[in-house]
């Protein structure tokens, strides 16, 4: 609705309630247009929230840093590696786990690219939109947020089963009822909190994985007391380094890898919320490389020296911590308590795996809605800079789990969680080439490589690599489905490239001769970037993140935690 204009007589838009405003954005203009004494520039206040979502930018630095490093690391790993051990052996994992990072590595240096020069809401999600087109964006927006949507069914389904184990006079659903309230509520206190829980429940989760890495080490080397003799890499000659699966092993371990890997991503998307993304994202960014070495070729290299391929705990285990090879080993070492120690740990990263989805999944969707790529009220933020439609609704697609409670509706929901990792492999794809179209353009548009504030290692190799990549993945990941041919699970395999496919077409259909793909020079390369609140003092408070090297080493320290 145009009413009011400028000074120079251009016409502006009011906001309208049903355009999705935000309720910090609606309450701000409206005190600002009351206000005779402001003149023009923001308060504080205004500068932490953001002002094309409304969103509070709460998130620090280490926040962000620790999320890269240990972010949403939760059962899929520490329960899912046992599958992926049982089908391809403990080889199969080193070149799954390690094939899978360089291909995550090489993502992350080209989202690290865009999302530093463009920290705005929905990070590759809206890029599409200035990169290609409209289309793209929104089919890119949905098969990510599928991700989120099984990976969280998949999340509440682990919790719930721990706490029945332990105390089983509650029913799984009763435990989803109290846990799905609690989560709704955490999620609901703001950026802040969850930024603040992240960080230590990521701290966490890295201790207990060096606590265990360091018992791998010990007992592969005999130095258990009652150990007769050292264990060494017994278990990859018997069973078997590809436990007799040879290359379909691998081929199906690339699958679980790529649902282990999911999350690294997630950075780009929390940019929006953070505090100081010139300086956070580029540092998370380098941290994704640690996590890469130290979290998943580590545990690739232990579980496999630790836990035999064909343990029958790994496939047919009753609680879901009796399939994770962590349990394995320490059962194997002569602890068989040690199932309770294994189901707190993947209790604690549970509590962090659910909340990142959360966060994930409704930050996805409320920047969809924001954009007209979703229903419009699933982009309203209240004044605190929370989406709470979002939430409640991503939230609620965690009810998916409950399907598990029904021994008939178990094999379905299944299916639904292995969509994850085909999601990851087009997504991934899909930021390989959002990166390949901004080069094309910044080039088109006269401008330096030197002017970016990060610049990709490797570049054009990584971008190229990583669409062909995750293409190739994609399509090789259903291949053992086709001989002997198993019909339910070649559907999943491949259902989500038609899937991909019609959301463009029928997206292409519906905006005809509105949604043109973008051409190199007609690309928006200028709007979206803003300063770091920290800098220059624009937002007093959390000074002592910037400019870390200028600091003395207990400045630094003191800074981190």
């Amino acid at each position: 609705m145009l009413g009011k204009k400028t000074a120079g007589g251009a016409p502006v838009a009011e906001p309208h309630p049903a355009d999705g405003l935000s309720a910090y954005q609606s309450a701000t203009n409206n005190a600002h247009h009351n206000d005779p004494e402001h003149n023009g520039s923001s308060s504080d206040d205004d500068l932490l929230h953001d002002p094309d979502s409304g969103v509070k930018r709460g998130l620090k630095n280490r926040h962000l840093s620790m999320m890269a490093l240990a972010g949403i690391i939760g059962p899929g790993l520490l329960v899912g590696a046992g599958g992926a051990l049982s089908n391809g052996g403990p080889a199969s994992l080193i070149i799954g786990f390690g094939v899978i990072g360089i291909i995550a590595f090489f993502i992350m240096q080209s989202l690290g690219e865009i999302t530093t020069i463009f920290p705005g809401g929905g990070s590759f999600v809206s890029l599409a939109e200035r990169m290609v087109d409209k289309s793209f964006s929104v089919a890119v927006g949905w098969n990510y947020f599928i991700i989120w949507a099984t990976v969280l069914a998949n999340e509440y389904n682990v919790i719930c089963s721990i706490l029945t184990y332990w105390v089983p006079e509650v029913p799984i659903w009763g435990w989803f009822l109290i846990l799905w309230s609690l989560f709704l509520g955490f999620q609901l206190l703001g950026i802040a909190a969850f930024g603040e829980a992240e960080f230590w429940l990521a701290l966490m989760k890295l201790v207990g994985l060096t606590a265990f890495f360091i018992f791998s080490i010990v007992y592969a080397a005999g130095g258990l007391i009652g150990q007769s003799e050292p264990l060494g890499f017994r278990y990859w000659n018997d069973p078997g380094a590809f436990n007799g699966n040879g290359f379909r092993g691998v081929a199906t371990v690339f699958v679980f890898c790529s649902t282990f890997y999911a999350g690294v991503e997630s950075i780009a998307v929390a940019a929006t919320e953070t505090r100081n993304p010139g300086t956070a994202v580029p540092q998370a960014i380098r941290q994704v490389f640690w996590r890469i070495i130290f979290v998943y070729m580590g545990s690739a290299l232990f579980f496999g020296i630790t836990c035999p391929a064909n343990a029958s705990e790994l496939v047919s285990a009753d609680a879901k911590a009796l399939q994770s090879p962590m349990t394995v080993a320490l059962q194997n070492a002569g602890w068989e308590g040690g199932v309770h120690l294994i189901n707190a740990f993947i209790l604690l990263t549970c509590l962090s795996a659910v909340n990142s989805s959360i966060y994930i999944g409704s930050r996805t969707i409320l920047y969809m809605a924001q954009s007209g790529k979703a229903p419009r009220f699933l982009g309203w933020v209240n004044m605190g800079g929370v989406p709470v439609w979002a939430i409640v609704l991503t939230n609620a697609v965690g009810s998916i789990s409950m399907m598990n409670v029904s021994t008939g509706a178990a094999k379905a929901y299944g299916y639904i969680v292995n969509l994850s990792g085909i999601s990851t492999f087009l997504v991934w794809g899909s930021i390989s080439f959002i990166h390949i179209r901004f080069r094309r353009g910044w080039a088109a548009q006269g401008r330096s490589a030197s002017d970016l504030p990060f610049k990709s290692m490797l570049w054009p190799f990584n971008a190229y690599f990583g669409v062909f990549a995750n293409i190739f993945l994609a399509l090789v990941s259903g291949w053992t489905n086709l001989s002997p041919f198993d019909a339910p699970n070649f559907v999943v395999a491949y259902i989500l490239f038609p899937v991909f496919g019609l959301i463009y077409v029928a997206c292409k259909l519906l905006w005809r001769g509105r949604d043109k793909f973008k051409r190199s020079h007609e690309m928006d390369l200028d709007s979206g970037r803003r300063t770091d609140l920290d800098k220059s003092g624009i937002v007093p408070g959390d000074e002592e993140e910037i400019a870390p090297a200028k600091k003395p080493m207990w400045r630094k320290i003191h800074a981190w935690f």
